[in-house]
């Protein structure tokens, strides 16, 4: 089997399998009880809050640790939407954000929210100064993706941040989902207020994530009840996948201090090998992130060339798989500016430091079978 599709999801290293599996058979009491063995379950959480703080340049206060990337990206936008919005009700964005970037924003739209969604370029790049342009005396929040689930297209944080510092009223929230473990952000240095992180990504489990949260930013909080996460998040801990997800964390860091270069040769390998095939199209830029590669091949329904990639035993994916069941084209591509011809036939192969050249060759030969059959199929 060659896995390609690790943007959407990873597989768990076996040593975060095995953490998962001794936290919940050993520290499986409630970390909120008084008694020794609850006290036991805290002191680990806290440990946990304290290595992912010092993994990611951040105070340990500053994490809190949620269900995933969905929930962290609802968590700052709404959070800073409700709890801010005597002082402004608009919020910057772009066209290109993940779905729950994208949704949450249109939620607080219909609470009376005005949001701006800024354009980008060919390369699903926004600029600067169109940040810059974009806020106003009411403005609140600017949220931006780090790198982009579908184009690998890396935004520039650090330059919106500064702008952004220049507002000392002003939020500035990264989804970094994609880019952690793969494309360095350092939050402290660059001014974040907000950052969400998703385990599943960097081969931990689902359903655990962070969201770095900048001391001093207050949030409303979505869920009320006990005062877990600072209160930002009531709700038993999933200690087990906290913990794990530190794990994963640190071995996905060491991955990609050793194994960078690896995991580029690959993404460079793959467009060139792409690249000679006919019909194929280069969406991805090549200034992009190292582990995703986007295409096109016009004529051939996206669904049909992964089911008989699939067959192979190849997995590849299109677009995000929170919107993949959805109509074939790509709203991303389409803000790039794409013909539908383009942004209805594009397919996604998302990389891990896992793989290998031998399955970038297995999979280039396979889909080239796999369009040499459809075509005599079409034909």
């Amino acid at each position: 089997m060659i896995y390609f599709d690790n943007s959407a999801t990873t597989k768990p290293y076996p040593e975060v399998l095995e953490t998962f599996r001794h936290v919940s058979e050993q520290y499986y009491a409630n970390p909120s009880s008084i008694h020794r063995f609850g006290s036991d379950a805290e002191r680990l959480l806290l440990q946990s809050k304290k290595q992912a703080g010092q993994l990611l340049g951040v105070e340990p206060d500053e994490v809190v640790f949620t269900s995933g990337g969905t929930e962290g990206n609802n968590l700052a936008i709404k959070g800073i939407a409700l709890q801010h919005q005597n002082r402004g009700k608009h919020v910057i964005t772009t066209q290109v954000e993940h779905p729950s970037v994208l949704e949450a924003c249109k939620s607080i739209e219909a609470l009376g929210f005005e949001i701006t969604y800024l354009p980008v370029d060919g390369e699903g790049r926004i600029s600067v100064d169109s940040v810059q342009n974009a806020i106003r005396e009411d403005t609140i929040l600017i949220s931006v993706m780090h790198v982009n689930n579908e184009l690998g297209t890396i935004q520039p944080i650090d330059e919106i941040a500064k702008v952004a510092n220049q507002y000392p009223k002003l939020y500035f929230h990264v989804d970094y989902v994609q880019g952690l473990g793969k494309v360095t952000l350092n939050m402290r240095q660059s001014g974040i207020d907000l950052c969400t992180m998703s385990s599943h990504k960097i081969h931990g489990l689902k359903g655990t994530g962070m969201l770095y949260i900048q001391k001093g930013t207050s949030l409303f909080p979505l869920l009320h009840g006990g005062s877990q996460e600072a209160s930002y998040r009531a709700g038993t801990e999933n200690l087990a996948g906290i913990v794990s997800m530190v794990k994963a964390l640190r071995m996905v860091l060491e991955k990609q201090k050793n194994k960078f270069d690896h995991l580029v040769g690959l993404r460079d390998k793959l467009r060139s090998e792409l690249s000679q095939l006919p019909n194929v199209y280069l969406n991805s830029p090549e200034s992009g992130a190292p582990h995703i590669l986007n295409f096109s091949v016009p004529g051939f329904k996206p669904e049909v060339v992964i089911h008989a990639l699939g067959e192979r035993g190849i997995f590849i994916s299109t677009k995000s798989a929170c919107s993949s069941k959805q109509e074939d084209e790509s709203a991303i591509l389409n803000a790039c500016g794409l013909s539908r011809e383009l942004s209805a036939s594009a397919l996604r192969i998302s990389l891990s430091y896992e793989n290998s050249k031998e399955e970038v060759n297995n999979c280039v030969s396979a889909l080239q079978e796999v369009l040499t059959e459809l075509s005599g199929v079409m034909g």
